[in-house]
């Protein structure tokens, strides 16, 4: 049971942070969804069909998430607020009626087969994405993406080449998806591709909303919290759904801008910040 708790919960966080880092460059991605499923499904048909290791799979079908991200990225990143969302939710839906239609990874009737995935893969994927991140928030190449986040053009104007940024992130983003769906797949044994709809990606996105957009931090507590707080109120039978979503609307109404809203700043910065006379 602990073993499941610590599976999804850090499915969860790796999908959040797989929307962080979109969000970093000021987009606002319901594609995750999609993303995950196609890790999930490639690193599927390389383990089962082709006899190919479990880690060089999930690389590998984060990597084809990874081109696919960035191939869709360039039209989507033309539109703006509700339309890139539009679109992004498209790109899902499309993703789940393709695999539908495919006979070789079992259409409607899902994949099985798959094995070998365990908590220590999830964790040590948590960790190492987390340091990534904490790096990038500590470096140069933040400053710039807080910078394409508040105003491209002022951004463009300073010499960086906001597209390609954008792009990065959504194939970042992409790909950190991608390979917690192949974990994901291989850790239930079994997927459908009504694992991987609309209402998913909705959710991934709820985890950084709740958790904080704007904090490296915020997306793995939102995934933690919405993660097991559904776990922890099963005694509450039929009435679950209804005290998980009021106590949802509670905390997004006590803390609109999520639980951590803002990054901390680093200690080197609060020695190197001026006194005040």
């Amino acid at each position: 049971m602990i073993q499941d708790y610590v599976m999804q919960t850090g499915i969860n966080i790796l999908l959040a942070w797989s929307v962080y880092i979109i969000l970093l460059s000021g987009s606002l991605s319901f594609a995750n969804g999609g993303f995950m499923a196609i890790g999930a499904y490639v690193s599927a048909v390389l383990t089962v069909k082709f006899g190919i290791p479990l880690i060089l799979a999930a690389a590998l079908a984060g990597a084809a998430a990874f081109l696919f991200g960035i191939v869709v990225a360039y039209p989507a990143l033309r539109t703006r607020g509700l339309y890139l969302i539009l679109v992004t939710v498209g790109i899902t839906a499309s993703i789940k009626v393709m695999i539908e239609s495919i006979d070789y990874v079992g259409g409607i009737q899902g994949f099985t087969g798959m094995s070998g995935a365990s908590p220590w893969h999830v964790v040590t994927l948590v960790l190492v994405v987390g340091a990534a991140l904490w790096l990038i928030s500590h470096s140069r190449l933040q400053r710039m993406l807080d910078a394409v986040r508040e105003d491209e053009l002022v951004a463009a104007s300073l010499g960086i080449n906001v597209v390609h940024l954008k792009v990065a992130c959504f194939g970042a983003g992409a790909f950190i998806a991608a390979v917690a769906g192949s974990f994901y797949a291989h850790y239930l044994l079994f997927v459908r591709p009504e694992d991987f709809g609309i209402l998913p990606s909705v959710f991934i996105v709820l985890y950084v909303v709740l958790g904080g957009m704007n904090n490296l931090w915020g997306p793995p507590v939102g995934a933690t919290i919405m993660t097991l707080v559904p776990e922890f109120t099963r005694g509450l039978a039929q009435w679950r759904p209804t005290v998980f979503g009021i106590l949802i609307v509670l905390l997004l109404l006590v803390r609109p801008d999520g639980l951590l809203p803002f990054r901390v700043p680093t200690e080197r910065r609060l020695r190197n910040r001026p006194n005040n006379p």
